[in-house]
């Protein structure tokens, strides 16, 4: 089950207020590009450790009356279906209302995890008015008051939605290592698949997917097994076209939530876009490898410097992500899609080694001795040692008399350091301060 927390209800109960402050309070909204308003209904809380995507579906019902009107319904019901843990939004200044009754008997049928949020109990009276929602018949759903405004109830609220929720990491019973192939509709995806998946005697195993349109399949090169996750049905199985988006980009968070490693294919005649953008934010922020594959480059006129100018392009737009590696590709005429899958599984080694803390310290500490740490009013800030911390991602730990004023920019510094000495190309890495 993958980790997506929907938040539905009516028009104007305060589910993009729930939103901004799930995500933005927490700084982990996703990479807001100008112009491109539906992607900021798309952001990742972390509370307690646990990462899940929460998704607003304010922007997407109309503030109208009729709220089951086809279109409207449709994109509702899409996101129900798609999320694993629903909060069900009501209005306590408001009561019950025949539209309330109408989403609980959707929320009925679908029996998924679900949480009754009575927002805008600002007082303890209003508190009380959530009680009048047990009419819905909504059995075994926890009633949860909160305020979005104000901020009370809503510590309850994430302390029960992360009970409900996997860890991602665990998850997963293979241990073989997961690639998936996301991007946006018709940048190929559906044509690589099935150029690497066509020799028969390459696959393995048919393994189910853990969605109805994601199919996993174990194969083998060079020497190693490995499984692709194809998305490719993204297109195929949404009935509105204006549902497109909105459906890549649920079926993008699965297939992350479930790979080590995942390629983010774009259009070479396209570029890259606020949606790359958005799905290249998200593996970042749930520390996957990541390789980014320009797809259709056979259709580009170039010259001596045409990739060097493109690829310095995509770097300035993925900034900071300047880790990531860019292989340009034509996957009709076959041209490096191979190289793609063997980046692909390098990254995954990068992305899985430990490295000794000798290495580490024989390493960064001459750098930090060459280039230490500003004082801070005075008081000098001594780094002592460096470690690698067991986790499931490179998490990095640096023991320090003042870790407190360790800033910004030096933590920059320690992490190219880190690139520049160890082979952690398209690797997010993380390091932490502490007192020693």
């Amino acid at each position: 089950m993958s980790n997506i927390v929907a938040i539905v209800g009516r028009p104007n109960v305060g589910k993009s207020t729930l939103f901004n402050r799930l995500v933005e309070k927490r700084k982990a909204i996703i990479h807001d590009e100008s112009g491109v308003t539906r992607d900021r209904h798309y952001g990742i809380s972390d509370w307690n450790g646990k990462v899940f995507t929460v998704i607003d579906t304010g922007g997407y019902v109309e503030s109208s009356d009729n709220i089951f009107e086809r279109k409207i319904k449709e994109q509702v019901i899409l996101a129900l279906s798609e999320a694993s843990i629903i909060l069900f939004m009501v209005d306590c200044k408001d009561g019950l209302t025949s539209l309330d009754s109408d989403f609980s008997k959707i929320i009925r049928e679908l029996n998924k995890e679900t949480i009754l949020v009575a927002n805008k109990a600002d007082n303890l009276n209003l508190e009380m008015n959530s009680n009048e929602f047990y009419e819905l018949g909504l059995k075994k759903i926890p009633i949860i008051p909160i305020s979005s405004v104000n901020g009370s109830g809503t510590g309850e609220l994430l302390d029960m939605v992360v009970s409900k929720i996997d860890d991602v990491e665990e998850k997963s019973e293979v241990k073989l290592p997961k690639i998936s192939i996301l991007g946006r509709p018709n940048v190929g995806k559906s044509s690589l698949t099935n150029s690497i998946l066509g020799e028969e005697r390459n696959i393995v195993t048919e393994i189910s997917g853990t969605t109805r349109d994601s199919i996993d399949t174990e194969y083998n090169l060079f020497n190693k097994n490995f499984i692709i996750t194809d998305t490719a049905g993204i297109r195929k199985k949404s009935k509105v076209s204006e549902n497109i988006e909105f459906y890549s980009v649920m079926r993008s968070i699965q297939a992350l939530e479930n790979s080590d490693v995942t390629i983010i294919m774009i259009d070479a005649e396209q570029g890259f876009e606020g949606q790359d953008m958005n799905i290249l934010s998200l593996a970042v922020k749930y520390k996957k490898g990541v390789i980014i594959m320009v797809n259709k480059w056979d259709l580009i006129k170039k010259n001596n410097s045409t990739l060097k100018e493109y690829e310095k392009i995509i770097l300035n737009k993925v900034s900071p992500f300047d880790f990531i590696p860019i292989i340009f590709s034509s996957v009709l005429k076959k041209q490096r899609i191979f190289q793609v899958l063997e980046k692909a599984l390098d990254i995954y080694e990068n992305r899985n080694q430990k490295i000794s803390t000798s290495q580490l310290n024989n390493k960064i500490l001459p750098e930090i001795k060459k280039y230490p740490p500003p004082s801070n009013k005075g008081k000098y800030i001594k780094i002592k040692y460096i470690t690698q911390l067991p986790t499931n991602t490179p998490t990095f730990a640096f023991f320090s008399n003042l870790p407190q004023y360790i800033k910004e920019p030096y933590k920059r510094f320690l992490m190219n350091k880190l690139r520049e000495y160890f082979t952690l190309e398209g690797v997010p890495i993380t390091i932490v301060f502490r007192k020693k």
